[in-house]
């Protein structure tokens, strides 16, 4: 790879990383070719991009990039892939999923909206973080189940409601 490649692949990668807010670093290292595949079609089912890529050129893209990777580079040893996600915990349910039939991938680290996570003992934690769209749902819940009771409350007691009204407006007068 000549000196030009390389600069070409960590703007690349640069530009990967300043628009991913979720970002996994795995060792996938002795999947054989099947198995390779089987993940890469896991991934592309779930929204995650996958890409193998070299620590060399990883860790000047991460220099790079305007975001503080913290302990990440220094997990960038042996074969390093990158997922790439909309989704934080998208990613961690795939290793999940896959490491049913395999000891691969293994979890470097991760990078999810600005916290760094280290390890692959973090895949528990990383699989149970909630998407943003799960979020929104649960507050929505919530904010609709007190407005629900006052509305059934109404509407259980509309003729009392209605007899209240009438009493309070008539001492007013």
């Amino acid at each position: 790879m000549t000196r030009e490649e390389k600069s070409q692949v960590i703007k690349e990668l640069t530009a990967q990383l300043s628009d991913n807010t979720n970002i996994y670093l795995t060792d996938i290292s002795g999947l054989n070719a099947g198995e390779t595949s089987a993940l890469r079609r896991a991934c592309f089912k779930a929204g995650v991009k996958l890409s193998v890529v070299k620590n060399t050129l990883l860790e000047k893209a991460m220099e790079a990039s305007e975001k503080e990777f913290g302990e990440l580079p220094e997990t960038l040893k042996g074969n390093t892939s990158v997922m790439y996600s909309e989704t934080g915990n998208a990613p961690a349910k795939v290793i999940k999923a896959f490491r049913k039939k395999s000891e691969k991938p293994l979890l470097k680290g991760a990078f999810i909206e600005e916290a760094i996570y280290v390890g692959d003992e973090q895949l528990n934690v990383l699989v149970d973080i909630k998407s943003k769209e799960e979020l929104i749902g649960e507050i929505i819940t919530i904010l609709q189940s007190p407005a629900k009771n006052v509305i059934s409350a109404l509407q259980s007691g509309g003729g009392k409601l209605s007899g209240i009204l009438k009493t309070l407006s008539e001492k007013e007068g």
